[in-house]
């Protein structure tokens, strides 16, 4: 059944059949990742075994598909010559690799590839050079799997049926990637906040198939477009359309790169206040403000996913875990809070002072309504506080912006500062930590709360300048999420508490950050606000005292009920927390909503 030329003896047959059939794929994997890295530096070896099987069963399920196994290892080295040279270049484009949501925009990617200017490396050309060399040594190999006399048909079903199995093989293997078990058990890096690590420590070809985990998402149960209209029927009387007051308050919204109070985690004394300014909100000192806890999906990253809930009134709840919304899902317009306020007249500004294509921001905020967007290469010369553009300069930008806006034209402004963005233990010339923590030897929490002071002195001096202004103003101001457990470890540790056994109490309080909304104009003083980021923007709006849209007025009557929903928890209006997987039979009326949002229409 399996062909070969009979004048040759056995062990040659071997020598040009199998031993290529098991060595070449090998040094596929190992070509395919000298493009942008060194597996042996960056890559444990069990992983590299698991980035080596793939490539196994790939070559497995090409030489049934195509019958001959110099052309399965052919196609393998040419397919992967092309997809490494291609992944290069688009690392060197965004400093990010090819992933799988990536094909919902082939066509953008290939409408500006002529924009971009292609040069090579010197260990580039060594890599093709050396794809090249094996594809000729693929020439050697003369195995086929062809029957002869009544065996040639019966053989068609032989191959169709091992190419299936390899597609099951490949399928399963597939599947395993995306279990936390498999995860733990080989010590794989799954954070999609920063994916060149991942394709670097868990292999290119195995972190995109981990990728796949996160490419769709399941429809509610009962969900369809006239299911979704139906629901948010009720709320439609109030989002007719009114005439824009004169009165409109600009809206500026500060969140702020992993500000957040470690008192809630346990008590500890330092020789000053970290945030003074801050306290005497929480403890309403300051008139005019509503200030408690905003409670987030993450922890320590995903910045991008605070954002979203923030903006869009969504939640991480009905999204896959790790999953990025804006890299992912986020691939043509969808009402937020920018837009509804454009439709309002307002002038809609996004600021972030680092890369544009930092969570494809660049790409998603004119889909979210925003008419200017501002990004490190448009502060000019601006302070910073260690290697990231300071806060000050972050507000300095904002007053310029609304000196320069048109007259009678309210402002929005949301911005996302890099002040505070980890890591929090090296040392700079321009930053002199001055908060020490009774007890406790962490450089990382004393640098870290050194930080919050910076930020907290800061952002008084952005409503110091907007108290003396004529228009009406509000300030909104939180936290993307708090830092990683490096940093607050040492306040477990003076509580007596071990951050690997928490309470559920204390595990719920890592997702708490300090927020609060100041006016130069008169609102009713609030203090001890609990909420989740889906639903500050509409207490914004009301605040404000500017008309909800439809589904703003379903997300306020939702907030009654279940005053905090976030992807880790849910809190109801008795103050009962749970798990939100345990209640999502009761929130699937908001999961049909949202799903209509992202992926309905």
């Amino acid at each position: 059944m399996i062909k070969r030329l009979s004048k040759y003896p056995k062990t040659i047959w071997c020598l040009r059949n199998l031993v290529p059939m098991i060595l070449f794929p090998v040094a596929d994997f190992y070509l395919f990742e000298w493009y942008t890295n060194d597996p042996w530096e960056t890559m444990k070896v069990p992983i590299q075994f698991l980035n080596i099987y793939f490539f196994e069963l790939l070559m497995a399920l090409f030489l049934f598909v195509f019958g001959r196994l110099k052309w399965s290892l052919r196609l393998q080295s040419i397919l992967f010559m092309i997809i490494g040279l291609a992944n290069y270049y688009v690392l060197s484009f965004r400093s990010a690799p090819i992933m799988p949501w990536d094909i919902y925009s082939i066509g953008t990617a290939m409408s500006v590839a002529g924009n971009f200017e292609y040069t090579i490396e010197k260990q580039t050309v060594f890599v093709l050079i050396g794809f090249i060399l094996l594809i000729l040594a693929e020439s050697v190999v003369n195995l086929e799997l062809k029957g002869t006399g009544r065996w040639r048909k019966r053989f068609w079903g032989i191959r169709i049926a091992g190419a299936a199995v390899f597609v099951v093989l490949i399928c399963s293997f597939t599947h395993m990637l995306h279990l936390d078990s498999t995860i733990r058990r080989y010590g794989m890096y799954d954070k999609l906040f920063t994916p060149t690590v991942m394709s670097k420590r868990d292999g290119t070809a195995v972190a995109f198939l981990m990728e796949l985990k996160y490419i769709s998402v399941d429809k509610p149960s009962g969900y369809s477009a006239a299911a979704a209209d139906e629901l948010l029927a009720p709320f439609e009387a109030a989002d007719a359309p009114q005439e824009v007051s004169e009165t409109l308050p600009n809206i500026i919204v500060i969140m702020n790169e992993a500000f957040s109070d470690p008192a809630v985690l346990g008590a500890f004394e330092t020789n000053m206040d970290y945030m003074p300014y801050m306290h005497s909100i929480l403890n309403g000192h300051i008139n005019n403000t509503i200030s408690g806890y905003l409670n987030v999906s993450v922890l320590g990253g995903n910045t991008a996913n605070t954002e979203f809930e923030f903006l869009t009134g969504n939640t991480m709840a009905f999204l896959p875990q790790g999953s990025v919304p804006y890299q992912q899902y986020l691939k043509r317009e969808m009402p937020s809070l920018a837009s509804h306020l454009k439709s309002l007249g307002y002038e809609t500004i996004a600021a972030h002072p680092y890369n544009s294509t930092g969570w494809d921001r660049n790409k998603v905020y004119p889909l979210l309504g925003f008419d200017e967007m501002y990004f490190i290469r448009d502060y000019k010369k601006p302070e910073k506080i260690r290697k990231y553009v300071s806060d000050m300069a972050c507000y300095d930008k904002i007053i310029e912006m609304y000196e320069s806006k048109q007259d009678g034209t309210p402002l929005f402004v949301f911005n996302v500062t890099m002040q505070n963005h980890s890591s929090y233990t090296d040392e700079f010339d321009n930053f002199h930590p001055d908060i020490k923590v009774s007890g406790s030897s962490s450089k990382a929490l004393d640098n870290y709360l050194s930080l919050m002071k910076i930020s907290d002195e800061s952002v008084k001096y952005l409503t110091d300048y907007f108290s003396n202004v004529d228009e009406d103003t509000m300030i909104v101001f939180f936290g993307d999420h708090q830092p990683t457990n490096s940093v607050v470890s040492n306040i477990w540790k003076l509580n007596g508490k071990n951050g690997n056994a928490l309470s559920e109490a204390d595990e719920a309080d890592r997702y708490k950050v300090p927020y609060f909304i100041w006016c130069n104009f008169d609102i009713e003083t609030q203090t001890g606000a609990e909420t989740s980021s889906n639903f500050l923007a509409t207490d914004i709006l009301k605040t404000a005292g500017i008309p909800l849209t439809a589904y703003e007025n379903y997300l306020d009557r939702l907030s009654g009920e279940y005053p905090v929903i976030t992807s880790i928890r849910t809190e109801n209006a008795q103050g009962q927390s749970t798990d939100t997987a345990n209640v999502m039979d009761s929130l699937n009326d908001y999961a049909i909503l949202q799903y209509d949002y992202i992926f309905g229409k």
